[in-house]
């Protein structure tokens, strides 16, 4: 199992990184097409009815994944229906909200292009046939399925962006690769999609999926907040900008999910075996800082000519912002897939706490600093908002993982990150002499402080494991 779980994350994580990787690029290749007005107009659209299509989907996937049925068809028919159900009831709450959101931010642009970005939640309601290749941990094939949608969705979204269609090459796009991932999503059930509803299932699913649904309830108020304010004080130019840095925690906010998702059913496994589960979550973490923070950092240290000569003079107003955002997103490597542990134990809550904890203080610091200071105090109230969800993240893992040395795992972990960014710091030279400078010494500090870590991991990706994960039809 623990090389099982090794491979998954390696293989798999590898596999994702790419295709997340994919969505960073059409980001910043789209923004080179629009205008940051017609960008601000998507990131509108994102903020309002992307947070929740995504909400739709937490708590009834986990809860398959970590459910042990005998009959895993039965299984899968339940989650399929109580997925279809809580689709229809998120359809017909977005077709209220899009015209909501369109007299809130007073752009008619919204109007059409959140009908048709509503269409997505069918097309990733019907989806839920890849569940079960990774409960089974089948993660090749779940990420070949999982494939289909961000590679349509890039191609089309590009291709209209590049013949003028503005914002909506990126509304088109969404909806044409969720429909895609459907498509192929069905034909490659394991399992008959049949309705299949019980009374007692449903309430285990509810029990186990409410916390999920308050904790995402309470990002969409954070998401929500900041790009309203940021229209009504900056107008769509902020937004544009807001949009553009949030596109790099959404970068690492994936790779980090990918990695999480990988280890979940692995971990539901071993729920019973504590040295287990110490392992897991140690290694995992040295592995996500060890190339998490030097993403951030480094990103942070390049911002101003990645944005201000890849994309344009225009952009340079939301320089200081895409460094703030990048370095939230480094800091919120630390024990990023903590959530996956709490899960696969069935404690759910202090997702809720944490991030309503976390809602709070960015509506009482980040939005009176961002009215204030415009884009630069929005990204100041960001960094308190993380500090403030790393100390209840910190504590709740403690509770889980007592005598655990998490400051140490983190400080070592941050040296190779914090000696590149020295070495920019105290040196003067051209900016690719500076880029290899960085890469090198992060490189260096990583193989003398990390090397037994990777090598460990490389022996797991080179070795075969004779070990092989249930069928997708064999009970667990």
């Amino acid at each position: 199992m623990r090389r099982l779980a090794a491979r998954g994350v390696l293989i798999n994580g590898a596999f994702d990184v790419g295709l997340t990787s994919l969505g960073l690029i059409k980001g910043f290749v789209v923004a080179a097409f629009l205008t940051r007005e017609e960008f601000g107009v998507f990131g509108l659209l994102a903020a309002a009815l992307g947070s929740l299509l995504w909400l739709k989907q937490v708590g009834i996937g986990d809860k398959y994944v970590q459910q042990r049925d005998e009959d895993q068809e039965r299984a899968f028919q339940h989650a399929f229906t109580f997925e279809l159900a809580a689709s229809a009831v998120f359809l017909l709450l977005i077709l209220t909200a899009v015209p909501v959101v369109t007299l809130v931010y007073g752009e008619n642009e919204l109007l059409a292009a959140g009908f048709v970005v509503s269409l997505t939640i069918v097309g990733n309601a019907l989806q839920t046939p890849i569940w079960p290749h990774y409960r089974s941990m089948h993660f090749a094939r779940q990420r070949t399925l999982q494939a289909i949608d961000p590679v349509v969705a890039f191609v089309v979204t590009v291709a209209l962006a590049a013949t003028g269609a503005g914002y909506w090459a990126l509304v088109i796009g969404v909806v044409a690769g969720s429909f895609a991932g459907a498509v192929v999503a069905v034909i490659a059930s394991p399992f008959a999609l049949r309705l299949r509803w019980d009374g007692g299932v449903a309430r285990s699913y509810l029990a186990f999926s409410w916390p999920l649904l308050v904790a995402g309830g309470a990002g969409i108020v954070i998401s929500q907040s900041a790009v309203l304010v940021s229209e009504f004080s900056l107008g769509l130019a902020g937004v544009g900008a807001v949009a553009l840095a949030s596109s790099i925690v959404a970068y690492t906010g994936r790779v980090d999910q990918i990695v999480t998702n990988t280890l979940y059913p692995a971990v539901c496994r071993i729920v019973d075996r504590r040295d287990a589960l110490v392992e897991v979550f140690v290694k995992s973490n040295r592995l996500a800082l060890t190339f998490g923070l030097p993403f951030g950092v480094g990103l942070a240290l390049f911002a101003e000519p990645l944005v201000v000569d890849g994309l344009g003079p225009r952009w340079e107003p939301a320089v200081g912002l895409v460094q703030a955002f990048a370095l939230v997103a480094a800091a919120d490597q630390l024990f990023f897939n903590w959530s996956a542990f709490h899960r696969a134990l069935g404690l759910t809550r202090p997702m809720a706490v944490t991030n309503v904890v976390m809602m709070v203080v960015f509506l009482c610091v980040a939005i009176p600093l961002l009215l204030a200071e415009g884009l630069d105090g929005l990204g100041i109230g960001m960094g308190a908002t993380t500090l403030a969800g790393l100390a209840l993240r910190s504590f709740y893992v403690r509770r889980i993982f007592p005598g655990v040395g998490l400051a140490a795992l983190a400080a070592k972990s941050a040296v190779p990150a914090l000696s590149g960014a020295a070495v920019v710091l105290l040196a003067i030279g051209p900016l690719t002499a500076e880029v290899a400078a960085y890469l090198a010494v992060v490189a260096v500090a990583t193989a003398v402080l990390q090397g037994g870590l990777l090598r460990e991991a490389a022996g797991y990706l080179a070795r075969r494991s004779a070990a092989q994960s249930e069928p997708a039809t064999r009970p667990a």
